[in-house]
């Protein structure tokens, strides 16, 4: 295995609690129609309240439920992790560029989806929220595993790559 099994759990964790708030909102809200168990209440004059951010017209694009969307997002996390932790050296190298890239594009779409709850419909989706938290904490993880010391993934897939550049280098001189 390429990386520690501690840095495989944690990869592997916010994908998992992300994956199931989003099937568990498809399953119950959409695929059986049923109301969906969430908190109410009110917090600092925001409605908690699931079923109006699900019923809203911004819970789905192009008829497609965003929980859907967010399902098969956290569905390829948790399968570009297992290639960077068990594929090939080039899988590895790939993987690693598509997951951070596939996590900001995530991550860039959370503050829309905030603002949404917050100012539009002056609700809170609990369910939504716990996986806008997966989301940056993702994110925030995979950045800091990728880009932080030397033992990063970063600099260790293309330290290796340059060590493969420069063993052909030596071969051809």
């Amino acid at each position: 295995m390429r990386i520690s099994k501690l840095k495989l759990l944690i990869l592997l964790l916010m994908s998992a609690v992300g994956l199931v708030a989003s099937a568990y909102v498809l399953i119950e809200f959409y695929a059986l129609g049923q109301n969906i168990i969430c908190p109410s209440g009110s917090l600092f004059g925001i409605r908690l309240d699931c079923g109006a951010v699900l019923g809203s017209s911004y819970s789905e694009i192009f008829g497609i439920p965003l929980e859907l969307l967010a399902s098969i997002y956290f569905l390829v996390n948790l399968s570009l992790v297992y290639v960077i932790a068990f594929g090939s050296e080039k899988a590895f190298r790939l993987s690693l560029q598509a997951l951070f890239l596939w996590r900001f594009l995530g991550v860039a779409i959370v503050p829309y989806l905030v603002f949404v709850e917050l100012v539009l419909l002056r609700a809170i989706c609990v369910y939504c929220t716990i996986m806008h938290v997966a989301i940056i904490t993702d994110f925030i993880i995979i950045s800091y595993l990728l880009f932080v010391g030397k033992h990063s993934l970063w600099a260790r897939a293309f330290d290796e790559l340059d060590s493969m550049d420069d063993a052909a280098e030596s071969q051809t001189s």
